[in-house]
């Protein structure tokens, strides 16, 4: 989710246009393959040096293919920053022990605490 102060730049005519050209750019490369993993389609067009307030009006930030990049969402989202309500890294939701059986790093998972037993009188 953009900050309440790029949403004009994100919705405007400029980086609407440059996306676009972007993306099949990259697709006139590899076909739009994520440019992180190579695995997945690319589906969103992140900067590589991160646009603050500072920094979007310089189109040489904001508007220039070397500063562009075509990833795919797992991808973008593991970016420091984005992920999950843009809090950086996602925290992974478990772990595997050492025979593969995953163990649940959720809070919701945690077994809760157990009460001393109250004495029945």
């Amino acid at each position: 989710m953009a900050q309440p102060w790029a949403k004009a730049f994100y919705n405007s005519a400029r980086w609407i246009k440059c996306r676009k050209s972007f993306i099949e750019h990259r697709r006139l490369i590899d076909g739009g393959t994520c440019q992180e993993c190579h695995d997945n389609l690319g589906e969103i067009v992140h900067h590589r040096i991160v646009l603050t307030e500072d920094n979007i009006k310089d189109e040489t930030v904001s508007l220039c293919f070397a500063n562009l990049e075509l990833v795919c969402h797992k991808c973008h989202d593991e970016f420091e920053g984005h992920g999950l309500n843009g809090h950086g890294k996602i925290k992974p939701l478990c772990t595997f022990d050492a025979s593969g059986q995953p163990i649940s790093l959720r809070d919701i998972d945690s077994p809760a605490p157990q009460r001393a037993a109250s004495p029945q009188g």
